[in-house]
């Protein structure tokens, strides 16, 4: 029993090292060299960042499962063809550039980075596609910054233009440019057109040029040629005759017209070839008229569509600015107008809030103050049943009860009214009988009649309305019962 179980341990361990192996060698991927093998997932750091993939041209590496996957990237070229069509110049003239570049993914290290990153995934038709539209907008631009002649007579400059700016771009998705085929060049202008024509019209007119300088100088020599023959052949003959000239006249005669005749033949001669060599210069002129005149109407029709694609640019830019314009100004305004609409709106509301918290607020305390002054109506009502019920239910005596209740505060109302009265010295000059009146001194009399000067309650009483209670009034007074004395220490001046 122990033996079968050794054994089956033995032989689960065999089977779970040849998974294993099955399964490490199913992981280890080789990569062929047509293509890139870019493993992504959790594949480490580069320069202290993490990396998005790892990316395997010519080599293999093991993928580690459940953490690390796969895909390969093709590296096969392939061609896209485009039809560049009314492509503005530099000289603001429009043509076609068709053209056919030769693309694929690039080897470098970060290029085959931006690649996994861009492109994995993707079909050759989508990657052609995302290829063609940065090739349409770098082409375009290319074209834009040369001349029709540089790009029609410089074809390597513009080739290069091409090649650099457009594998700028194409690095950024991972491509890169292996050829750029311009096939052919056309404007709507048929300013090209134009071109070929002004060239081979200048080599035409070059041509023709050369024949008759080459004509003219063939002629000239051989007309100086026959001259210097005749100058030699006259004066061998002149020299003849004059040694003759003596021994027979009329043979010099003879000679003498003889020359003549030669001298006549000699100027008719030179009068031929001056009128060849007008004629000639003339019909040049007249050639070289027409060359120009032209070159001038050829140059005017391309000035003039040149001012026609600068007119139509500029109501195009006129169009773009009033649109920035209208983006710029008018779009702020409104949202400012919409946020100002809005302030205003929540400052209307919080007013309104406010007023409305005011209003309860005033409501409240008016209903507290009512009922404050209610509470004490009504205490001061009961208060004055009790003193009516007091009183005999005689509403005459309560309020008599009442106003003596508050008699002491009129008395000290009273009291104030001359409180305030500062009366530091009295003198008082009294004879002592000059001025007396019932036997009675001068100072008697004043103090007397100050003591008067404060009203009695009975006074008081009739002043607010009322009567006195006989109660009050007291006992009347005997006439002549009470005197005022003045006192003996009131000063006396005599003078």
């Amino acid at each position: 029993m122990g033996g079968e179980y050794f054994i089956l341990i033995i032989a689960f361990a065999v089977f779970f090292i040849f998974i294993m192996i099955v399964t490490f060698l199913r992981r280890y991927k080789r990569c062929p060299s047509d293509r890139i093998l870019v493993i992504y997932g959790k594949v480490g750091k580069r320069d202290s960042e993490y990396r998005t993939a790892k990316c395997i041209h010519g080599g293999a590496a093991f993928i580690w499962p459940v953490i690390q996957d796969y895909q390969f990237l093709e590296l096969t070229p392939f061609s896209i063809e485009i039809n560049l069509r009314s492509a503005l110049s530099k000289q603001n003239i429009r043509v076609d550039v068709p053209s056919r570049f030769t693309v694929g993914v690039s080897t470098e290290d970060s290029v085959m980075t931006n690649a996994a990153e861009r492109l994995l995934g993707l079909t050759q038709t989508d990657i052609s596609k995302l290829a063609e539209d940065i090739l349409f907008g770098q082409l375009r631009l290319v074209v834009a910054t040369m001349d029709i002649e540089e790009i029609n007579s410089n074809r390597d400059k513009f080739l290069e233009a091409v090649s650099s700016n457009v594998e700028a771009e194409l690095k950024k998705i991972g491509l890169k440019l292996i050829n750029v085929n311009v096939t052919d060049l056309n404007d709507e202008s048929g300013y090209i057109i134009a071109l070929g024509k002004e060239a081979a019209a200048k080599a035409i007119n070059d041509a023709k040029k050369s024949v008759a300088e080459k004509n003219r100088d063939g002629e000239i020599g051989q007309a100086e040629a026959e001259k210097e023959q005749r100058v030699k052949v006259a004066d061998a003959v002149a020299y003849a005759k004059i040694g003759e000239a003596n021994a027979n006249r009329e043979e010099r005669i003879k000679t003498s017209e003889a020359d003549a005749n030669a001298v006549e033949g000699e100027n008719l001669a030179k009068i031929t070839i001056a009128k060849s060599d007008a004629l000639r210069r003339e019909q040049e002129a007249e050639a070289e008229r027409l060359a120009i005149t032209a070159e001038k109407v050829k140059r005017a029709k391309a000035l003039e569509d040149a001012y026609s694609a600068e007119k139509i640019a500029e109501e195009n830019r006129a169009l773009r600015d009033k649109a920035t314009q209208y983006a710029n100004v008018v779009v702020p305004t409104e949202i400012d107008k919409q946020k100002i609409e809005i302030a205003a709106d929540a400052i209307a509301e919080q007013t309104r809030r406010l007023a409305k918290g005011e209003a309860d607020a005033i409501l409240l305390k008016m209903q507290a103050e009512g009922k404050g002054i209610y509470e004490i109506l009504s205490k001061q009502a009961e208060g004055f049943d009790k003193i009516v019920k007091a009183a005999g239910d005689n509403s005459r005596d309560a309020v008599l009860l009442m106003i003596a209740d508050k008699l002491p505060e009129i008395v000290k109302h009273q009291v104030e009214a001359i409180k305030n009265l500062k009366i530091d010295k009295i003198t008082v000059w009294d004879n002592m009988g000059a001025g007396s009146q019932n036997g009675k001194p001068t100072t008697a009399n004043f103090l007397s009649g100050m003591l008067g000067a404060v009203p009695p309650f009975e006074e008081l009483f009739k002043m607010a309305g009322m009567e006195l209670p006989d109660y009050l009034k007291g006992k009347p007074k005997a006439e002549n019962s009470e005197e005022i004395i003045a006192p003996d220490s009131v000063e006396e001046n005599n003078e």
